[in-house]
């Protein structure tokens, strides 16, 4: 795995996503609570305590891929390894909550839900984010 140093041992480090990932609500019905569409410029938030089963990925292309996604959701969404990084001491912690946006939409149109998401970011504290591409 990759090496990096965070500024301070107390740094948070948080994940935005780009494939249109959200977490289902409850069971019995695993509901989504807003689904997204091709091309939302907006993003659904993700808890940190969030499991595997409970995440769905929207993305639909006929080129998207999900098969890593359906053998190690850490592919796209690496919860478990920020939970070892920090475990281990290579970053303080892990942020509270983390991010989704939709891929192939048009940055001009994400740009006001991209700030917002940075203003949540700061007031969870979070110094540092990765960017799983898929």
């Amino acid at each position: 795995m990759p090496r990096f140093r965070n500024k301070t041992p107390g740094d948070r480090t948080g994940a935005v996503a780009a494939q249109g990932c959200d977490r289902l609500l409850g069971r019995p019905c695993r509901a989504w609570r807003n689904p997204f569409r091709g091309r939302d410029p907006d993003y659904r938030v993700i808890p940190a305590d969030t499991r595997p089963e409970e995440l769905l990925i929207s993305h639909i292309s006929i080129n998207f891929d999900r098969t890593g996604f359906q053998e190690d959701w850490n592919v796209v969404f690496p919860l478990d390894r920020l939970r070892e990084l920090a475990a281990e001491g290579t970053i303080g912690s892990v942020g509270q909550t983390h991010y989704s946006f939709m891929g192939a939409t048009d940055p001009v149109q994400m740009e006001s839900h991209a700030r917002e998401l940075a203003g949540r970011l700061k007031s969870d504290q979070v110094d540092a984010v990765i960017l799983p591409p898929v």
